[in-house]
């Protein structure tokens, strides 16, 4: 080999390594596109782009803002109303897809933000969706060759596909371009019931689809016994024919059924899978993380360890027979389903190469996996926990416990968990405590109320965690923030159940403050080679400019708002939700019309080596969304979905002058 040959050798070589080649079942397309929700199927939110770099991030300007068509639809019909713009879009080939809180699905040109075409399914006009309302995640994409397709769930529960140059449903797919998703399952379901809102995933050709099912604590009347069934299923990218149904809830005969005793099986719903999903292109496998049954805290009507509910799922996405499982969680009583699509990512352990899956839960655990086998990559301890005291419940004596690696927020409650700035404030956060009942992880709900840490939106959160594929790094944003967990029992004696809960989020801690200690918000740091933590850095100032706090000089708290990540090759950024604590919001059919006023609306840049600020960029509203970037026409962008709810919503595009 000559010497210029060989140079060529070593620069192809480190181009290679550069643009992440060790990314698990690479997506097709060119580098510095952003081809599913998480950038790619392995949901890494990983991009080898360095163009905006610590030298020069904090010189981002507004490249283009993008007006959602919800916003007319909402101007112009009283009756309408969204929840905040949730949408994380992706871009091909020079073209931003993405839906809105309404189920529209919109492309838009990359470089300049101006809308290619506009598909209006119109799901508005059958009323409220379920569970959170008029709210949406995104769309899937898949090509091959000049056949380009964009998926689009959809509130009413529907599956459309839509020819992604022309944004017409493709007439060959179902029926005129969509499948109806509520027909199929073990029993009819109600389609004020059932919903879409995460983008499905394709994998070997498959369309891999879950489901949004009402939490049934959440209206006055539930159906309990007949919620609809969150069943995942395939069906064929190009016909629209189902190729195959998993039963998250097992039925007569199949693996776990035992797990669901007095019959459970038979009318226990929910167990969905609503939030995003990963998949192994190369292996076959797409991973389902699995959410808790009706209902999230009380569990009297469904005792057992209840199978697959709480778990993450591998199944065979041309079969959809399960290939293996772990239940993170048995027998489900506080809502900590997993909220995120687990991250893919290949490490070394003990010398040792492992093709890895990693789950983020809300209770601030990592769960490590083999991907390829669900053996854990370190062992996982069932461990003692309290036992519910609710008359009919029996909680399991055991719960999961990862070795390795340790928690990345606060578990729990004891007194040393409260806030203690001043003694002053010391002494009233333990008289607020003193009218609940709380203690270690796994404390259950009772019907005095049971203060869980960390509450239902986490620790981890449907933000997800972002990994480093050539580092084997996983950056994990999470949230210290209580809820407030009560056991009612029901007024009518012929209630289908004897008891439900009711969740209230807080309690609030002394003169407004937060009742625990800090950080509030954060990003923790995990070398998945070995387990340890690499640093934690709070996210924002936090309440340190508080009247009771200014004078004690604190460093920054971190803010309690949801952090969406994004890691390109020398940056991690996390771009702030606002936050909400449920209050002075008004019903609205299924769900309920929220409010929200803007708070600290910055994207945060950081070293991912070291954790340190390099920059901050302020934003018009705040994310609600994850952040995606890309290069287009030569330029890097990152694109962030802002507003919604009580403000427009928008699509905001970054870049350096």
């Amino acid at each position: 080999m000559t010497r210029t040959y060989y140079l060529l050798f070593l620069y192809t070589v480190s181009i290679f390594c550069a643009i992440g080649l060790t990314v698990p079942q690479a997506d097709a397309g060119e580098v510095g596109e952003w081809w599913a929700y998480g950038s790619d199927k392995a949901s890494t939110k990983y991009i080898p782009l360095d163009q905006i770099n610590k030298d020069n991030v904090k010189d981002l300007r507004i490249a283009w803002r993008w007006n959602s068509p919800d916003n007319a639809l909402v101007a112009s019909n009283p009756d309408l109303w969204t929840m905040v713009n949730e949408s994380t879009p992706l871009m091909i080939g020079g073209v931003v897809y993405t839906s809105t809180s309404l189920n529209l699905a919109a492309a838009i040109n990359a470089v300049t933000g101006e809308t290619i075409w506009v598909y209006d399914p119109k799901t508005y006009e059958d009323g409220t969706p379920a569970n959170t309302g008029f709210v949406h995640r995104g769309v899937s994409y898949w090509e091959s060759g000049d056949d380009k397709r964009v998926l689009l769930g959809t509130g009413d529960g529907y599956l459309i596909v839509l020819n992604a140059e022309t944004g017409k449903p493709i007439k060959g797919f179902g029926e005129g371009g969509r499948v109806d998703l509520t027909k199929g399952l073990r029993r009819p379901v109600n389609r004020r019931l059932y919903a879409v809102f995460s983008p499905p995933i394709v994998c070997r050709d498959v369309i891999v689809v879950g489901s949004t099912v009402l939490d049934s604590f959440a209206i006055n009347k539930p159906p309990q016994k007949l919620m609809p069934p969150g069943d995942v299923r395939g069906f064929d990218v190009r016909t629209g024919e189902q190729r195959w149904i998993f039963h998250t809830i097992p039925q007569e005969g199949e693996f776990g059924n035992e797990t669901w005793k007095n019959d459970s099986w038979k009318t226990t719903g929910n167990t969905n899978v609503w939030t995003m999903m990963s998949a192994d292109e190369e292996l076959g496998y797409v991973y389902l993380p699995v959410s808790t049954p009706t209902n999230d805290y009380y569990g009297g009507h469904r005792l057992g360890d209840n199978l697959f509910a709480d778990s993450l799922v591998c199944v065979n996405a041309e079969t959809g027979e399960r290939v293996w499982h772990f239940q993170i969680l048995h027998h489900g009583l506080w809502d900590y389903d997993p909220p995120a699509a687990p991250n893919l990512i290949d490490i070394i352990v003990n010398g040792k190469e492992i093709k890895a899956v990693a789950q983020v839960t809300k209770q601030a655990f990592c769960f490590v996996f083999d991907r390829v086998t669900g053996e854990p990559v370190w062992p996982i301890e069932e461990r003692s926990v309290p036992q519910s005291t609710v008359p009919g419940e029996s909680s399991s004596p055991t719960q999961p416990f990862p070795t390795k690696p340790a928690p990345f927020d606060r578990q729990g409650l004891t007194h040393d968990d409260l806030i203690d700035f001043t003694p002053t404030l010391r002494k009233q956060a333990l008289s607020i405590v003193e009218d609940y009942d709380y203690g270690t992880l796994y404390t259950p709900p009772t019907e005095k109320g049971t203060i869980a840490m960390p509450g239902i939106i986490g620790g981890a959160s449907w933000a997800g965690a972002a990994v480093d594929p050539n580092k084997g790094i996983i950056y994990i944003p999470s949230i210290t923030f209580p809820t407030n967990t009560t056991i009612k029992k029901a007024k009518d004696p012929k209630a289908d159940y004897t008891y439900t809960g009711a969740l209230a989020f807080g309690p609030k801690g002394p003169r407004g403050l937060p009742l625990m200690k800090p950080p509030y918000g954060r990003i923790t740091a995990i070398d998945l080679n070995t387990g340890e933590h690499k640093w934690m850095q709070p996210v924002g100032d936090g309440p340190r400019d508080h009247p009771t706090l200014r004078h004690l000089d604190l460093p920054p708290l971190g803010w309690a708002q949801r952090n969406f990540p994004l890691l390109t090759q020398s940056l991690l950024f996390a771009a702030s939700q606002a936050s909400w604590d449920g209050t002075g919001n008004s019903p609205r059919g299924n769900a309920i019309e929220v409010s929200f006023e803007t708070q600290n609306p910055f994207l945060w840049a950081f070293d991912p080596d070291t954790g340190q600020l390099v920059s901050r960029t302020e934003l018009p509203s705040n994310a609600q969304g994850a952040p995606i970037s890309y290069k287009a026409d030569g330029k890097q962008f990152i694109v962030i979905p802002i507003g919604g709810a009580n403000q427009p919503a928008e699509l905001i595009a970054l870049t350096l002058p």
